[in-house]
């Protein structure tokens, strides 16, 4: 491919990732999977060590607990600490950026640069839903570049292969689905067309590097025990089935109806790994919300080299200068800055939307709390407002805060049964609660219910949240 070339498909890469990186600037934070890992990554650098006890809620203090996704936690602290939410949003950019840039290239090398830009915006659109600021952000560049390690042995080509071990173990020490590097390698080993001794080598490797963390071995024992935590799987929405409503599941679905017929009629046959990819994703998908986007990841370039079949795949060229190409293409990436929390045009702030999930982020009460040390604890919140105040008021230990799995699923049954106002007083005196904060949008019953009690005094609303205390605990 020639200078000309390859700076025409950087000019279909930029207008790709543009809509993408805009729309990462645009999401809001949402509470339960970041502020609690930002304490953790806080607690881990100030203290020289991985946190081995809960040290955030109340009801959990003192217990063993395992943060697998310590370093996160600290890529996470260390951003904020250095540059607030705004470095942190771009943070998020760079890694959608790479992500879906490595995917592009992937997509490009089977079929050409305008199909792969416009596949690439379609699926990327439809997997924006996964993009929330937490620790699984971390693991899709890693599971894009385990893929694009693995086309190439496939290929002939096994200079990339040590790119497996070194993903799984950075993964391990991310994000909790650190299996899936091993899963893509296995299958690659079992049904792939590449050198198998050279697989087999690196995938003994892979899981060699899963050991190198804090916990070791123990790594293992947190995943076995994630997977069967009836606290995520009864609790967490993730964990439940995806359900064809709004236009990014229609976009899942469709995708996953249509491609059997698409495969049958394409000049261009899969491999049998890649068929094994697409099955095996596709049931993980299926059984979870939370694994739709790695299916994503997959069919984004399965259908690419599909489609591809039908046409003639050739280079595509410029009339413009090469210079011209990669500086138009920089400035189009650029445009998207203007959507960056701190860069936002002030005039035009109403018009874009939050940077914090107003609903679940109760900014403006967890502030008055911390002017009112006099209302004492425990504290009983909303469990995404305890999320926000493990980090934001850290004198405060919430009763119980969005971490599913530090909680037994006895529990999450109580705390959903208070949510609902059903034996909240017998609760709440049972624990010893003093002080609640509840949420509006979500908890507006038992808001009524406490209200008109003798045993509650309000002691501050706003329209995302109510404050009240024991009349007979107020100074």
């Amino acid at each position: 491919m020639n200078h000309s070339s390859r700076s025409y498909d950087f000019l279909w890469l930029s207008l790709a990732l543009l809509p993408l990186i805009a729309i990462s600037f645009l999401l809001a934070v949402q509470p339960q999977d970041f502020w609690w890992v930002l304490r953790v990554g806080q607690d881990t650098v100030q203290n020289g060590a991985v946190p081995v006890i809960d040290t955030i809620s109340l009801s959990q203090y003192g217990k063993p607990i395992v943060y697998q996704p310590w370093l996160a936690g600290v890529v996470f602290w260390l951003i904020y600490k250095l540059g607030g939410i705004s470095l942190t949003f771009l943070l998020r950019a760079v890694l959608i950026l790479v992500t879906y840039g490595l995917i592009w290239i992937m997509a490009r090398e089977v079929s050409n640069s305008r199909l792969a830009a416009i596949l690439v915006v379609v699926f990327g659109l439809a997997s924006a839903n996964n993009w929330s600021v937490r620790t699984q952000l971390f693991a899709y560049p890693l599971f894009v570049l385990c893929l694009w390690s693995l086309f190439r042995w496939q290929s002939g080509n096994n200079k990339y292969l040590w790119v497996l071990p070194l993903c799984t173990f950075l993964w391990a020490n991310l994000h909790g689905s650190f299996i899936l590097p091993l899963i893509l390698a296995g299958t690659a080993l079992l049904f792939g067309r590449g050198e198998r001794r050279l697989m087999l080598i690196t995938f003994g490797i892979m899981l060699l590097s899963t050991l190198l963390n804090p916990r070791g071995f123990g790594v293992w024992q947190y995943f076995v025990f994630m997977l069967n935590s009836p606290s995520d799987q009864l609790f967490a929405f993730e964990w439940a089935p995806p359900t064809n409503e709004g236009w990014q599941m229609n976009i899942f679905f469709a995708s996953m109806l249509t491609f059997g017929a698409l495969a049958a009629y394409s000049p261009r046959k899969l491999s049998l790994m890649e068929w094994v990819w697409f099955i095996g994703f596709g049931w993980l998908a299926l059984t979870g919300l939370r694994y739709v986007i790695w299916f994503l990841f997959i069919v984004t370039i399965l259908i690419a080299a599909l489609l591809a079949g039908w046409t003639r795949i050739k280079t595509q060229t410029s009339h413009l200068r090469p210079a011209i190409n990669y500086v138009t293409g920089v400035f189009i990436i650029s445009l998207s800055l203007i959507f960056l929390p701190g860069l936002r045009s002030e005039n035009l702030a109403n018009q874009f939307p939050p940077i914090y999930e107003m609903e679940t982020t109760p900014l403006a009460a967890t502030e008055w709390l911390s002017h009112h040390p006099e209302l004492h604890g425990p504290l009983w919140t909303e469990y995404a407002f305890g999320g926000y105040i493990s980090f934001a008021l850290q004198s405060r230990q919430p009763w119980m805060d969005s971490r599913f799995n530090a909680y037994p699923s006895k529990q999450w049954e109580e705390y959903v049964q208070v949510h609902r106002a059903e034996k909240w007083q017998e609760m709440f005196d049972r624990a010893g609660i003093n002080l609640l904060m509840l949420s509006t949008s979500s908890q507006q019953k038992l808001i009524e219910a406490v209200s008109s009690s003798d045993v509650w005094c309000e002691e501050y609303r706003d329209d995302y949240a109510v404050i009240f205390s024991r009349c007979e605990a107020r100074p």
